[in-house]
């Protein structure tokens, strides 16, 4: 009689065993690059627990099976079900299946997600990456097809964004045009884009540069309403905030109620994204309005796509002006 078949070792106990993150894990038995030292822990942990990475080369000589891989950070997040909805849309009309994996903006998880769907013999990903450039590279030498949405992160891969550059410029005009000059932008991983354009745009207004005035949080409600709460309580001087997506939005209200800052009286409020709540809002926020299920729909169009495809889709952004904004107040909050 057999014996019971032995368990296979994963990627992630391959990184706890050299001390290290799966990425790292990854790159490495992909080729990647890494220093000596990590690659010796690496390969050596491999070895120990017997790990067997057989999935990158056998998913190359084997023929794959469909459908769509689709990574995003937060599906309950309104922006993303919105991209999710685009997605499954459009490849509902093609006959292809999508898999959905939330990878909480945390790259780690997202390398852990991105193996899994490449064991799975996927054919197409499309992905909000979480990680840097060179932590895709296992995944494009798999040729696996890929096609990045709302971020880009390298040059070589095919992406649908919004036009964040034009979005960002158009809200800092609007709040220097109600005289504002300090204005603070409240962001989170991912924003890299929003931030340089919000600084070229403060430089090519005049205002006053303050790189404390750019507050980022990380992914979870609870540290977007503790960079917020801080960003008011401690810069009584801001008058006007940009708030780099919805979940931030909704952060900056709940501080600024719960610290008795007015909107707008005492501080403007423009938030990325405009979701069903922000007209309910009391006052209405004003928003840059962003075409989320539009990008998620093209993203699949472009995954789809045989032959040249485009390397970059740009979609346009909308200022939608409401109640949330007001001429700057010469007295100072205390």
């Amino acid at each position: 009689m057999s014996g019971p078949a032995q368990r296979r070792i994963t990627i992630k106990e391959v990184a706890e065993a050299a001390g290290v993150g799966v990425a790292t894990v990854s790159r490495v038995l992909s080729g990647g690059s890494a220093s000596a030292e990590t690659r010796e822990k690496v390969l050596a942990a491999a070895a120990r627990l017997d790990y067997r990475p057989s999935a990158l080369g056998r998913n190359l000589r084997r023929r794959r099976t469909g459908g769509i891989g689709l990574l995003v950070p937060d599906i309950t997040d309104s922006f993303y079900a919105r991209l999710t909805d685009g997605v499954l849309s459009c490849a509902r009309s093609y006959g292809e299946p999508v898999t959905v994996g939330v990878t909480g903006d945390d790259p780690e998880r997202e390398a852990e997600l991105i193996g899994a769907l490449i064991e799975e013999s996927m054919d197409r990903l499309i992905a909000v990456p979480s990680g840097d450039g060179e932590m895709w590279a296992p995944a494009l030498r798999s040729g696996l097809n890929v096609v990045f949405a709302d971020r880009r992160v390298r040059a070589d891969v095919p992406s649908v964004v919004p036009d964040d550059r034009a979005g960002v410029l158009t809200a800092v005009e609007y709040l220097a045009g109600l005289g504002h000059r300090k204005i603070a932008y409240l962001g989170r991983h991912g924003q890299s884009q929003r931030v340089a354009a919000f600084n070229s745009a403060i430089a090519s207004l005049g205002l006053p540069a303050d790189r404390d005035l750019v507050v980022h949080a990380r992914s979870s409600r609870d540290s977007a309403y503790a960079a917020a709460a801080g960003l008011l309580q401690h810069r009584a001087d801001v008058t006007a905030v940009i708030a780099g997506g919805n979940v931030l939005g909704e952060a900056a209200v709940l501080a600024a109620r719960e610290l008795d800052v007015r909107i707008p009286r005492d501080v403007s409020l423009i938030m990325f994204d405009d979701v069903p709540w922000a007209e309910l809002c009391s006052p209405p926020l004003t928003v840059i309005a962003q075409p989320a299920q539009d990008i998620g729909y093209r993203a699949a169009e472009l995954v789809l796509r045989q032959g040249r495809r485009p390397p970059a889709v740009t979609l346009p952004t909308q200022l939608v002006v409401r109640a949330s904004c007001g001429p700057r107040v010469s007295a100072p909050r205390r």
